[in-house]
């Protein structure tokens, strides 16, 4: 990790899980829950962790198998500012928690998220931008975005909180509001796995 600089990232988990019809973050894929496969990952790479789930429940089952030892960077668990909007207000809850200025967004249902992965985006930090957004294809740049595997600044608070007063929820809304720097995937660097969300019980 970059001593020299301040890393923190917001794993989101306050999804119903539907469709895979049990909670996602704490099945056991490989021998661990996912949740634990990407925190994993994140060792070396950041200096604080903000965990947010959808209710006190959930926080107390994810602290009895996320041990902070296990890890080198800080664990905060947050619950969601607001209830059953999606990873909006995930978001919005932890830009609120981070101590440092921008934060990595992460689902907890990407258990194959790398390391590579983590460097680039970080390596595409610029203050002049309020969003890092990786993305597929030029001709659809909005459309084949990854809004949730993207940095964010915190002073997009404002804005988030602006967008929910108003209903509008999707994050790709999101990211045509704010100043965001999009990144071409260059596959050799990101591999399109990277971003898999495990959403149905087939997909594992």
């Amino acid at each position: 990790m970059n001593s020299k600089k301040h890393h923190s990232c917001i794993i989101l988990c306050g999804g119903q899980s539907r469709r895979m019809g049990q909670d996602k973050g704490s099945m056991i894929i490989q021998d661990k829950p996912m949740i634990n496969h990407v925190l994993s990952t994140l060792n070396n790479e950041i200096n604080e962790v903000i965990i947010v789930l959808n209710n006190k429940d959930r926080i107390d089952k994810y602290k009895n198998f996320i041990k902070k030892e296990d890890y080198n960077f800080t664990v905060t668990f947050a619950e969601d500012e607001i209830k059953n909007i999606g990873p909006m207000s995930g978001i919005l809850t932890g830009l609120k928690h981070i101590t440092s200025d921008y934060a990595l967004i992460l689902p907890c249902d990407s258990p194959y998220v790398t390391e590579n992965l983590i460097e680039n985006i970080f390596n595409e930090l610029d203050s002049r931008y309020q969003a890092i957004v990786p993305y597929h294809d030029n001709e659809n740049k909005i459309k084949t975005s990854e809004p949730l595997h993207s940095i964010y600044s915190k002073n997009i608070i404002p804005e988030i909180e602006k967008l929910v007063s108003n209903d509008i929820l999707h994050i790709k809304g999101l990211i045509e509001k704010i100043d965001t720097k999009f990144i071409l995937i260059d596959n050799k660097k990101l591999l399109k796995k990277e971003f898999r969300n495990l959403n149905r019980p087939t997909d594992i």
